[in-house]
């Protein structure tokens, strides 16, 4: 396949096009499609739709695609277990990929005191497992979780996100005993002040606020926090606010979870977005990236706090042996050489998109650690205007010229490539949005 995008045919093709209208007559309406594309096939970071249409994916599948598009390793392992068998439930029964994955797991999750896992399908069930483990643990009740973020959809998951308000409407009421913080947001303060102070005031705000007036910290199971908030705009915190989270949760017996769904397997540069802080949490919610595309959750706890008897969770299908098989590879592939490029190219990238500010009045900000990277686009740079629907124009300006890229939080698009990104498609893709930012900016004078 081609290296770079190259569009043949009007947007949506006719075949897509066929496509696109069966699935409205036949799927669920909820489904988020920004634009119209009907993948055919993919191959490292680059994607073809049915009509042949070559695009530069920096989406990836919304960050899962780790390894890049069917990876020759990746596929290989899935078709030589296929071929032995596909399920037996490692609920009931054992078989040594699950086991060989757990090992794998407790050798590089940042968890003092040795490593346990439980296995389910996505990152919302990684978050639930999360949930039930820390109020069976400590025998308490209530969570904390943070404005911005984004936990799932379920109902114990959709309880802690506090992205966007459509997620949780209808939907009500939600679980009892979440409550919300602010997040620290430093381009935007939620509290009002400077990037200086913060993200000390967001931490005041549980102690002064939340333990003060609503919760008692002694009946807190867990703080769930994500290390750089994902769906709620690429948000990165300083080291300080998860630093001192970490502080908090100590002094009060509370469990420290991380939610690493979308920032950890090499995403963020790192591993585990958490380790450029320092802080080694109590529980990590792992999925997207760590099985390359097929489904896969884990939580992963310290091993005195998965004591949890037989029966208390389960799942039929989490640990699917194919899907463990593909996370064996993913994770010798990110540990031999994907993390590293996540940093490399991922730097280059920050560097090309922060180059463009001096020429487009529509970004406000560029953030990101890897090739996690968000940039915030506003109407007025001093007001900090949102500006929303010139971000969805942009992403579609960007699609028309072969390049996938998806939204996050009110008015910021993500960039969240396959880990394999060369500094040659990076360089392709800061050129792309520069032209769908100029088209965009022309449009509004």
């Amino acid at each position: 396949m081609t290296d770079t995008p190259r569009i043949k045919t009007r947007l949506p093709g006719p075949k897509a096009a066929a496509i696109i209208a069966r699935d409205a007559v036949v799927v669920s309406p909820s489904y988020t499609r920004g634009y119209p594309l009907v993948i055919e096939r993919g191959e490292g970071a680059m994607v073809e739709d049915v009509d042949g249409n070559v695009f530069l994916d920096c989406a990836a599948g919304i960050a899962v695609n780790s390894t890049g598009h069917s990876h020759p390793d990746v596929v290989r392992a899935i078709t030589e277990q296929a071929q032995r068998f596909l399920h037996m439930s490692g609920t009931d029964f054992y078989y040594e990929p699950q086991v060989k994955l757990a090992e794998d797991l407790a050798a590089i999750t940042p968890i003092d005191g040795g490593v346990r896992s439980f296995f389910g399908n996505s990152g919302t069930e990684a978050i639930e497992a999360c949930i039930k483990l820390s109020r069976y643990a400590t025998g308490r009740d209530n969570i904390i979780a943070f404005l911005g973020g984004f936990h799932g959809r379920t109902l114990g998951a959709l309880s802690l996100t506090a992205s966007k308000a459509i997620q949780r409407k209808g939907f009500g009421p939600m679980m009892s005993g979440v409550y919300h913080a602010p997040y620290a947001d430093c381009y935007r303060c939620p509290v009002g002040l400077t990037s200086d102070n913060c993200a000390a005031e967001c931490l005041n705000f549980i102690e002064d606020q939340i333990f003060l007036h609503l919760v008692s910290p002694d009946e807190v199971a867990a703080l769930v926090v994500e290390p750089i908030q994902g769906e709620g705009g690429y948000v990165v915190p300083p080291d300080q606010f998860i630093q001192r989270l970490r502080e908090l949760t100590k002094q009060h017996g509370i469990l420290l979870v991380a939610d690493e769904v979308q920032s950890g397997m090499g995403r963020s540069g790192k591993m585990f977005a958490i380790e450029h802080t320092g802080v080694r949490p109590d529980m990590i919610a792992i999925a997207k990236g760590i099985a390359s595309g097929l489904p896969l959750g884990v939580a992963a706890a310290r091993a005195d706090i998965m004591a949890w008897p037989p029966g208390a969770h389960a799942s039929t299908f989490g640990g699917n042996p194919v899907s463990c098989a593909a996370a064996v590879v993913t994770l010798k592939l990110l540990k031999e050489r994907l993390v590293q490029n996540s940093a490399d190219v991922g730097a280059h990238m920050i560097a090309g998109l922060r180059a463009l500010i001096d020429t487009h009045p529509l970004i406000g900000d560029v953030r990101g650690r890897g090739l996690m990277i968000g940039v915030e686009l506003v109407r007025d740079r001093r007001t900090k205007e949102r500006a929303s629907e010139e971000r969805d124009a942009v992403v579609n300006a960007a699609f028309a010229r072969g390049l996938l890229l998806l939204g996050a939080g009110k008015n910021s698009i993500r960039f969240s490539p396959p880990l394999v990104l060369t500094r040659q498609q990076a360089d392709t893709a800061v050129r792309i949005f520069d032209e769908a930012l100029s088209e965009v900016e022309q449009r509004r004078h």
